[in-house]
């Protein structure tokens, strides 16, 4: 499981024309998942956002978490997180999980990040053409892979 996490002052997703979510100060994250991935990456990734010091304190310094800014956060299914470009000038998604495998991820993925955040998370919605607009506050922009956990 894969995320790029962004540090935004705002941000919203647009589905056919109509807003599906929109939020402030917090994280917009691009959740890529793959077959082989568990609760357990689950977990590991909500715990790993929820803590991860990328907000500035009182000193401009990177010393608060999400948790600490009481934070929103809104998660958007981006298979295109698995790309393969070794071979050639198209990318391969053969490690993107399929929807039958990948959806029920997402959905458990996103009640994990609820409840470890005690509130609701925005969303897009899987598989959905989406539009998403932000304003990247740093620019912060992390990536988190929870097979790369050392």
């Amino acid at each position: 499981m894969r995320v790029v996490l962004q540090r935004v002052s705002k941000a919203s997703v647009q589905i056919n024309h109509e807003i599906n979510a929109v939020m402030q100060k917090g994280l917009l994250i691009l959740l890529g998942i793959e077959a082989e991935d568990t609760q357990e990456d689950i977990d590991w990734l909500c715990n790993k956002i929820v803590k991860m010091r990328i907000f500035n304190d009182e000193n401009e310094a990177m010393n608060l978490s999400l948790l600490d800014v009481d934070g929103d956060a809104i998660v958007v299914s981006q298979f295109t997180l698995h790309a393969s470009t070794k071979k050639g000038n198209r990318p391969s998604f053969i490690k993107a999980a399929k929807p039958d495998i990948a959806v029920p991820l997402y959905e458990k993925f996103i009640k994990k990040l609820e409840e470890s955040l005690g509130k609701p998370v925005g969303s897009g919605e899987f598989g959905a053409d989406m539009k998403v607009e932000l304003i990247n506050d740093g620019p912060v922009t992390i990536i988190v892979d929870s097979k790369n956990k050392s």
